[in-house]
């Protein structure tokens, strides 16, 4: 098989990030004056907790690949896992080379009436994790190891872009999405997570977005990176095809609702009653969610499905999860039940349907997002928190920063795609979509 030049490249930047890490000596053990507290300040039992979320939440990328694995044609199964699977080899050594940094590295931004606002971290404040170590950072995680809370976060990085593959599932050369996916990481999401997590942040500190565990950053981001992908790659040759396992679909739901428990009650970042509330505000959402599909399924003429099961279960997740430590029980089991009716009403609304997003994401994510940040605004405890609390204030500027936030990440992908299309064509040729992607991109084939 002939070797294109762009296969070249991308195994030279590999071994130049290799030989560099080879030699880097990042200072672990001495913290920057201001930023660190002593490892006096370590709780055991947060460091234990965050230790099991951060494997939980790695967990999730490998249940993405099954549950969009079992979606997709015969195939397309292996190349569909793949592209979720390979982002736990990709973003997890553009975090440690640059995404940390641009993620939470000291802000840079404005600054208006002496208050200074972050849109994107400095790329040199964390590289190849320099300043990453042992010591509790005074801000973000005050009692557990620096190192822990970056790997606990890189995991969101992970998964993130493996959501947006659901939309150009069956279509894509492997090469192409590779270099959208370091882009996607780099200009969207890494700016995106500063803005709303980083203490600093624009929409954490000026416009005082709740989002507890990603709604925001990752679910919104992917949904709208997800629609602007099936406008921009197009529709398949034929759309025509039922689901290869639905097997993998309800293994892939099981380890996602499984690792979802270390995505939000780990976002507490502490062993305390915070953490026990996510838990369960996230579990009765998602059983909510399962519970409203398949009755709303059934009440529109369409048959109970393991299929509707397993998509309602995880909207009702993406639902909950910037909420899910601001929001009682019983009102999670709210945020299941309006999100899913809503979600799918959009997945079957004609005009979306048009839009040849495969596995329907944006429906399921970008929806649920959008829903989660605006119940969170509505439904938040705490005073002046929510719109039901006093805080008519909070409320607008959550609708503010939707808005926003869906403006950035959408054109801001449709820019992204296009760029990787001038620099690596996206689309596979006619005949090797047809072929299936498994055998003209990978090789590779499932043997039934």
């Amino acid at each position: 098989m002939k070797v294109g030049l762009k296969w070249k490249v991308a195994f030279a930047i590999i071994a130049i990030v290799a030989v560099t890490g080879l030699f880097w000596k990042p200072v672990i053990d001495i913290p920057n004056t201001g930023q660190f507290l002593s490892v006096d300040n370590i709780v055991n039992s947060d460091v234990a907790w965050i230790l099991a979320a951060a494997g939980l939440v790695l967990l999730m990328t490998p249940g993405l690949s099954f549950f969009y694995g079992g979606m997709v044609g015969n195939r397309n199964i292996i190349s569909t896992m793949l592209q979720s699977f390979i982002a736990l080899g990709v973003i997890s050594i553009l975090w440690v080379v640059v995404g940390f940094s641009l993620s939470f590295g000291e802000s840079i931004g404005f600054t208006i009436n002496g208050i200074h606002y972050g849109i994107i971290g400095n790329p040199l404040s964390y590289p190849f994790f320099n300043h990453v170590g042992a010591f509790p950072h005074k801000q973000m995680a005050s009692t557990i190891p620096f190192i822990l809370f970056a790997l606990f976060q890189m995991k969101f990085a992970v998964i993130t872009p493996a959501l947006v593959t659901g939309s150009f599932a069956e279509r894509v050369r492997f090469i192409s999405y590779l270099l959208f996916m370091v882009l996607f990481s780099l200009i969207i999401y890494s700016p995106l997570c500063h803005m709303v997590w980083h203490p600093d942040g624009l929409l954490n500190k000026y416009f005082g977005v709740k989002d507890f565990a990603g709604g925001t950053v990752v679910h919104m981001s992917a949904g709208f990176a997800a629609l602007a992908g099936a406008l921009v790659i197009g529709k398949r040759k034929n759309r025509d095809h039922k689901p290869a396992n639905i097997p993998f679909v309800l293994l892939g739901t099981g380890m996602l609702w499984f690792g979802w428990f270390g995505f939000n009650a780990g976002s507490a970042l502490s062993a305390n009653s915070t953490a026990a509330l996510a838990f369960g505000t996230t579990t009765i959402a998602s059983a909510a969610g399962m519970m409203t599909w398949i009755f709303f399924d059934r009440l529109n003429g369409r048959p109970v499905s393991a299929m509707g099961a397993c998509i309602g279960a995880v909207v009702g997740l993406v639902a909950i999860t910037p909420a899910c430590g601001f929001v009682s029980i019983p009102e999670s089991i709210f945020f299941g039940f309006i999100t899913a009716i809503v979600s799918n009403t959009m997945m079957h609304w004609k005009v979306l349907k048009r839009i040849d997003d495969t596995l329907d994401v944006f429906a399921c994510h970008g929806v649920g997002g959008i829903m989660g940040m605006i119940l969170t605004a509505i439904f938040a405890h705490g005073e002046k928190a929510s719109l039901l609390h006093g805080g008519f204030d909070v409320f607008g500027h959550h609708m503010i920063a939707l808005l926003l936030v869906s403006i950035f990440t959408f054109f801001g992908a449709i820019v992204l795609f296009y760029m990787t299309d001038k620099m690596i064509h996206l689309r596979v040729s006619d005949k090797a979509e047809e072929e299936g992607l498994d055998i003209s991109q990978h090789q590779e084939s499932m043997d039934w």
